[in-house]
């Protein structure tokens, strides 16, 4: 998962121009972006929609269902399940045991549904409350649904009562700062991709480029979207460069050349195996974007 695009689940015309962005994942949105209204329209828009165009998309369909203190999670659930999303993003989530929670809710929903148990992953958003932040250590070993790990900065806001996440320079301030390096920490420790949150401003693509490459050379794999303009800069930024590839791979070959040795030598340069389990992981990305070895 490189790019992960917010659509409306409540817009059939942004639903349709969402399917088509080149996106890795698609995430039908029934939170934030549907007013208390429209709730059980978007519903009825987005699993019609989703039904009658799956075929027309390479890209993953995850739904962002609403949070699981609103009491709606289940129609979510009821509404979407039977058009067999890939995955359900988990808002406002405060510990591994609330994807426990709603991966038990899933297991009903998939048997009542045909489907394998399982089937569909999970993607919680781990930092939009105080305590969701402090309980990051808490997804390791949570469910075998755990796609990966992400985070948020304007719910977080609302709950501590921040006037800004950001400085006047547009660097994040310290206590957000803190929550995304939490989500790469808690990734790392659950060993699934970190995905890192949205850029509100779309239109200044160039900061927007800078913030995706320094995201990527952080540790995350992947960046959600709020406008299909972002997927291309985001699909760039995430996927590994041939140059990279063939460093990684000579890696890789010479520890498998030497029979496997705590550390071998390339170019007069030492690498050990630290630098083996890089080499590995920018691979296994690189395969997944389709980037050839």
């Amino acid at each position: 998962m490189r790019s992960l695009l917010f659509v409306p689940g409540d817009s059939e015309k942004k639903l349709e121009k969402g399917f088509g962005a080149g996106a890795d994942v698609v995430i039908v949105d029934l939170e934030d972006s549907v007013a208390p209204q429209n709730k059980a329209a978007a519903r009825e828009i987005a699993a019609r929609f989703i039904a009658a165009n799956r075929q027309q998309t390479s890209s993953a369909i995850y739904i962002r269902v609403n949070d699981l203190s609103t009491g709606l999670t289940d129609d979510d659930l009821a509404a979407l399940v039977p058009v067999k999303p890939d995955g359900i993003m988990l808002p406002k989530s405060n510990s591994g045991q609330d994807v426990q929670q709603l991966s038990a809710k899933l297991r009903v929903h998939e048997a009542e549904n045909g489907l394998p148990d399982s089937a569909i992953k999970v993607l919680p958003i781990i930092t939009e409350t105080a305590a969701g932040v402090l309980a990051a250590t808490t997804y390791a070993g949570a469910s075998a649904r755990l796609a990966g790990l992400t985070w948020g900065a304007e719910d977080l806001s609302a709950a501590i009562g921040a006037r800004a996440a950001r400085d006047e320079n547009g660097r994040y301030t310290d206590v957000f700062r803190f929550a995304r390096t939490m989500t790469i920490l808690a990734a790392g420790a659950a060993e699934v991709a970190a995905i890192d949150t949205v850029f509100p401003a779309f239109r200044d693509m160039a900061a927007f480029e800078v913030e995706c490459i320094e995201a990527e050379r952080d540790g995350f794999t992947g960046k959600m979207a709020i406008h299909p303009a972002q997927v291309p800069v985001i699909n760039a930024a995430f996927t590994p460069s041939a140059e990279a590839v063939r460093r990684s791979q000579a890696i890789v070959s010479a520890f498998e050349a030497a029979g496997n040795p705590g550390v071998v030598g390339i170019d007069g340069k030492m690498y050990d195996r630290p630098h083996l389990r890089l080499a590995e992981r920018l691979l296994a990305r690189a395969k997944a974007a389709g980037v050839p070895a």
